[in-house]
This record gives structure tokens, C-alpha cells and sequence, in this order.
């Protein structure tokens, strides 16, 4: 239990990074606010390249396959949160089934 509670929170760290990084480079293009936003979501997307590192399965398909899964939930919950996105029916449908899908891949019990 403790591992996957690490697990899950390196992932929100990560998608903290990645979507926060995404979301400065587009303030500082599409929004025209400059090098400074830029810079910084450079620095926020460099940083969760290391994020993803910290997870204890050591293999990477694996890891980035269910990231995925918490990408798309964080970007909806991102866009709600930060830019007013009104997530429809079917947003929240694809969101559930893309956290199963990582419950699936990261958490399901193997045999070694």
C-alpha cells in the first residue's frame, strides 16, 4: 500500500510538472506573455523528465504507458481549475476509463 501511495504521488508531482510546463509555454506564446513564462516552462518540463524517474517499477514503457492515464485526468482538472474548462460528460467518461487503465497497468498483482 505505502509503495503505491508513492507511486500515485510521484505521478501528480509529475503531471504537476508536465501540465504546469505545458501550460507556461502556451501563457508565454499564445498568450504573448513573454520569456519569462517561457523560461519557466522549460525549467517545469525538465523537471518532470526527473519527476518520472522516481518510480520504483523499473520499466519505462510501463510507467509512461499509465502516465498517460494521469496526464489526460490532470490536464482536464488542469484546464477546470486554472482556465474555467468545463469538462462535458464525456470528457469525464474518457477521464475514468483512462484511471483504470492505470490502475490496470501499474497496479494490477503479477507473478514475477
Amino acid at each position: 500500500m505505502r509503495a503505491t501511495l508513492r507511486s500515485i504521488l510521484v505521478f501528480l508531482l509529475a503531471a504537476t510538472f508536465e501540465i504546469g510546463g505545458a501550460w507556461l509555454v502556451w501563457q508565454g506564446l499564445r498568450e504573448h506573455r513573454g520569456a519569462l513564462w517561457l523560461s519557466g516552462g522549460v525549467a517545469a518540463l525538465g523537471a518532470y523528465g526527473f519527476v518520472a524517474t522516481l518510480q520504483q517499477d523499473p520499466s519505462f514503457g510501463r510507467v509512461l504507458a499509465a502516465y498517460g492515464g494521469v496526464f489526460v485526468v490532470g490536464s482536464l482538472l488542469w484546464g477546470t481549475i486554472v482556465d474555467g474548462y468545463r469538462p462535458d460528460r464525456y470528457d469525464l467518461i474518457g477521464a475514468a476509463i483512462c484511471l483504470v487503465g492505470v490502475a490496470v497497468i501499474m497496479y494490477a498483482p503479477r507473478t514475477a
